[in-house]
């Protein structure tokens, strides 16, 4: 089943008004391999994002390495990219 629309912004037609299984899917995928290539991409940034996000809560964050962590962030960015354009290849060729 291909959409004739890829926007979830707007109503897809292919299924009753409804946003169609299919977008979900693809819009699922392409947002693994955004998030993913740029996790990997810039993994320094995205730990100081995480950092950031639980000062709020009154957590304090610090990583023992930070290469080591770094490095782990690095090859999770990796594996979420890989995984979504895994996906997103399962998709359109089904």
């Amino acid at each position: 089943m291909n959409c004739p629309i890829i926007n979830l912004f707007t109503k897809c037609s292919c299924c009753g008004w409804m946003i169609c299984e299919f977008c979900v899917r693809l819009m699922i995928a392409v947002i693994a391999i955004v998030f993913g290539s740029l996790i990997a991409w810039k993994p320094k940034k995205t730990i100081d994002i995480q950092i950031a996000l639980y000062r709020p809560f009154n957590w304090k964050i610090e990583p023992i390495s930070m290469e080591k962590e770094i490095k782990n962030t690095r090859i999770m960015g990796s594996a979420v990219l890989v995984l979504g354009i895994l996906s997103l290849g399962y998709i359109l060729l089904k």
